[in-house]
């Protein structure tokens, strides 16, 4: 008897679920009614592969013109999840109503290897299409789903785990679903969380789309959620009739659907009149003030804002019974962000610029940022200056050096205490880091040196806006731009246990990528601006001996080393000119012992992935962000190549191919360096 392969194996399987006999896995029950489903509704045999079909370009912008205004709403989200995964082995897909995949993030590569299955914009992956998959079994059990490997209908799929959630729209229907497909079995662990968390944020901005000309109440039981992922979301219309809600609303007001809620009047949900709360808002300025339910001894916290282009008629009306409040205008939404005072930062890197584009949108909706980098790479010039055009830029910037202090004292420092707390304290006690950032920003450098019995009251701070100093009993609410900061692999600590997985996800709302000096494109720009920004008059001129060393040098010190290198030559440069012999040794001659393997080997590495201009300028933003990941994997790893391939769970030539692809080059000294690991 012929051996079964294990995609006949797996068409066994299936079928032997849907006619009730016994299986091999345990399935899940929505899993176990798609399979029915598929082979019952819709005659597909597991055996029997067939590509999803894929519209013509004219079918493609139609459906995509008539889903514009979600697919608006969803593309910032999706590209900061693919940022919050980090993976460059998966895509973020949208799909509309109808199953058709509308807009995708993903990096080249994978796109084009999961395009031949048929994942691409445009095919159809509805259940009647494709079988069970996470997008189209979402679309079908109108509940956020994970489809594992085996859980797939057709074999060819099983190497795809996906997470799906279904995005409602205002009238409590199904306008797409978000998706996530990779080739991990570990990303499912946490995907779906993070799936279901932008699918909330795309729906509040569809509904803020779609009735910008109306009043928005935002509200929640607990003040520190109103206008937050968890809070609850009502469009008023100006004869205070209720036209719209998001889900948290219904639920913290007792609704099954909007139906139920959509017409009535606001005074039939709060003890208040639209008026009244908008007046009440306007003299709190858009703190949260408190109502309560109109039925019930419910209390609420609640904002409510007029539409942004509200008419003088309109305002007038609100205004009459808050005269205190004439002067203020209603709450604006934040400007767009000056790239231009934060362009100091590069100066034509692409990689660098990327960054910089992605932190200046993502700071303006006070997600947390997590900056990764080597030491040097200037990741608290960064923080600096995302804070100097975030929302809290009136407040102070509050740096925090998680690795210099000495263990008993960070949470003195993190948390203040009061008078009297334990031997030594302070007679009149003190005020903690977190409190000082208070209405500002807070930077937690190498926030990965952190004890783990701190962590734990860290989260707690995040979670809850507020921190209790040690020795007292009451706690202090607080509100700040969190920026964490670390040169170590934070996911790495998490999988080894020495870091908390809960406070990972919670400081990672996006993580960027500080590119090393020795990797950025625009040193020539960036050194003419340090030695502008060392003198007071005309900064001095370089000899080309001079610029020659200063660019072809590792810089293992990054941004740091090269400052000091600088003000070192202008100290000792003779009138305007600097000269090689300006310069440190070991800047100007490549002496033997610093390149030996006895040596440093991070020094030693340095000069082996390089890429010039042209080669970077030719990739996109995905192919550079995916180059930044596989070079730290590499750095991290100290370039051992089958440690990288292993860790990505991808062979070594398919790792070699990918490298080629980025522009990521190995000199003879690294594949030595490999085959002797």
């Amino acid at each position: 008897m012929p051996l079964l392969t294990d995609s006949h194996l797996h068409a066994r399987e299936v079928m032997n679920v849907v006619n009730r006999q016994l299986a091999t896995r345990p399935t899940s029950e929505p899993v176990a009614q798609s399979w029915a489903r598929c082979v019952n509704e819709f005659n597909l045999d597991p055996s029997r592969f067939s590509p999803p079909p894929v519209l013509t370009d004219y079918e493609l912008s139609q459906r995509r013109e008539a889903a514009s205004d979600l697919i608006a709403c969803a593309r910032l989200e999706m590209t900061t999840l693919y940022q919050q995964l980090a993976d460059p082995e998966l895509a973020v897909a949208l799909v509309d109503a109808g199953g058709v995949i509308v807009h995708q993030v993903s990096s080249m590569p994978f796109a084009e290897a999961v395009s031949a299955d048929g994942f691409r914009v445009g095919a159809m992956w509805s259940e009647r299409e494709a079988g069970t998959n996470g997008m189209g079994t979402c679309l079908a059990e109108r509940e956020c789903i994970a489809v594992c490997q085996h859980e797939h209908f057709y074999p060819r799929y099983t190497s795809l785990p996906c997470s799906a959630a279904p995005i409602f729209d205002d009238r409590g229907e199904i306008a797409g679903v978000l998706d996530v497909t990779s080739r991990s079995k570990l990303l499912q662990q946490h995907s779906l969380v993070l799936v279901g968390m932008s699918r909330q944020m795309i729906e509040n901005r569809l509904l803020d789309a779609r009735y910008r000309h109306a009043n928005m109440i935002h509200f929640h039981s607990r003040p520190e959620f109103v206008g937050t992922l968890h809070g609850g979301k009502l469009a008023v219309a100006d004869d205070s009739t209720v036209l719209a809600a998001n889900r948290s609303a219904l639920f913290q007001l007792g609704f099954r659907s909007l139906s139920e809620l959509r017409g009535r009047r606001i005074e039939e949900a709060f003890n208040a009149s639209l008026e009244d709360m908008i007046a009440r808002s306007i003299r709190g300025s858009f703190h949260p003030i408190t109502v309560y339910s109109a039925n019930a001894s419910n209390r609420f916290f609640l904002v409510a804002q007029t539409p942004q282009n509200s008419s003088a008629g309109c305002s007038t009306r609100f205004a009459v019974s808050a005269p205190v409040a004439r002067s203020r205008t209603p709450e604006k939404r934040p400007a767009p962000p000056r790239l231009d005072e934060i362009a100091h930062l590069e100066f034509g890197d692409p990689l660098m610029a990327s960054q910089i584009q992605l932190a200046a949108r993502v700071v303006q909706r006070k997600i947390p940022i997590v900056l990764r980098g080597q030491t040097g790479t200037g990741k608290e010039v960064f923080a600096q200056a995302l804070h100097s055009i975030s929302p809290h830029a009136s407040g102070p910037f509050v740096p925090v050096n998680c690795a210099s202090l000495p263990e008993n004292l960070i949470e003195s420092e993190l948390f203040g205490y009061r008078a009297g707390a334990f031997t030594g304290a302070q007679r009149e006690g003190r005020r903690g880091k977190i409190v000082q950032a208070n209405g500002g920003t807070l930077f937690l450098d190498e926030i990965g040196d952190m004890p783990l019995a701190l962590q734990a009251r860290l989260l707690r701070v995040i979670e809850e806006h507020e921190v209790t100093p040690l020795g007292a009993e009451t706690t202090v609410k607080v509100d700040f731009q969190l920026v964490s900061a670390s040169h170590r692999n934070l996911l790495e600590l998490v999988h080894s246990g020495q870091f908390r997985e809960d406070l990972y996800y919670r400081l990672k709302g996006v993580e960027l990528t500080l590119p090393p000096l020795r990797e950025r494109v625009d040193k020539l720009a960036l050194i003419h601006h340090l030695l502008a920004s060392e003198t007071e008059d005309d900064p001095p001129e370089l000899t080309p001996e001079a610029q020659h060393a200063l660019l072809t040098y590792a810089w293992p010190g990054n941004i740091r080393q090269l400052r000091h290198v600088l003000q070192m030559a202008i100290a000792l440069c003779d009138g305007q000119l600097i000269r090689s012999e300006d310069l440190p040794a070991e800047i100007t001659q490549r002496l033997p012992e610093i390149e030996a393997p006895a040596a440093s080997r991070a020094a030693a590495e340095v000069p082996l992935h390089q890429a010039d201009d042209a080669d970077l300028s030719a990739l996109n933003a995905l192919q550079l962000n995916e180059r930044e990941t596989v070079l730290a994997l590499l750095d991290e790893h100290r370039w051992n190549v089958s440690n990288v391939a292993k860790a990505l769970a991808i062979s070594r030539n398919t790792l070699y191919r990918k490298m080629r692809r980025l522009q990521i080059r190995l000199s003879h000294d690294s594949a030595v360096l490999d085959d002797g690991a």
